[in-house]
């Protein structure tokens, strides 16, 4: 797709995206989400920093300082958490290039432990996954996944699962992933 202005609109189906930078398509859709919902006054959620020790910098310029190596502190939790409708929401963003399965490999044990203790005190705890290679997004409730993650011979969701347990997303330019309508239904808010 091409706009007015000139630019070019990558195809979700036909980019690549490197190894490094997979997931961040859905990572910046639901920042700019909530940027909106936050200019709103609908909601305030954000991104969790991942706790870093920084070890050594390269500063060849003072205005060009480098980090050259980093440790993760602790495993971090989830990827989003915020207040919504008078409720904490706790949330994962994963994307997925496969065309048949979400992989439990994609989700680290600790997120899960983290997803059942915000369960166990209330919270709306859910997975947002993007099937990357139909352009659907999908909320899956954090109960049900953990149900059938802890139940499950398999190693993975498989898509017809996801289309069955889970709730399609709508998309659009202002909020390219409206989640919180999709929470509004599920968790009747």
């Amino acid at each position: 797709m091409n706009y007015p202005n000139g630019k070019k609109v990558l195809n979700r189906e036909t980019s690549k995206i490197s190894e490094a930078r997979r997931g961040m398509s859905l990572e910046n859709d639901i920042n700019v989400t909530n940027e909106d919902y936050l200019k709103a006054d609908v909601a305030v959620v954000f991104k969790k920093p991942t706790p870093v020790t920084i070890v050594n910098v390269d500063y060849p310029k003072r205005a060009a300082a480098k980090i050259t190596e980093a440790y993760f502190k602790i495993p971090s939790t989830t990827d989003y958490n915020g207040i919504y409708k008078e409720k904490y929401i706790d949330f994962e963003a994963k994307e997925c290039h496969s065309k048949t399965s979400f992989p439990f490999s994609s989700i680290h044990p600790h997120q899960i432990e983290h997803l059942r203790r915000v369960l166990r005190h209330g919270a709306i705890a859910f997975i947002i996954i993007r099937m990357s290679y139909y352009g659907k997004d999908y909320l899956i409730d954090a109960e049900d996944f953990i149900e059938y993650y802890d139940s499950s011979k398999r190693k993975s969701l498989s898509l017809e699962w996801i289309k069955e347990n889970g709730y399609l997303i709508k998309n659009g330019y202002q909020r390219p992933c409206d989640y919180l309508q999709t929470v509004d239904k599920v968790y009747e808010l």
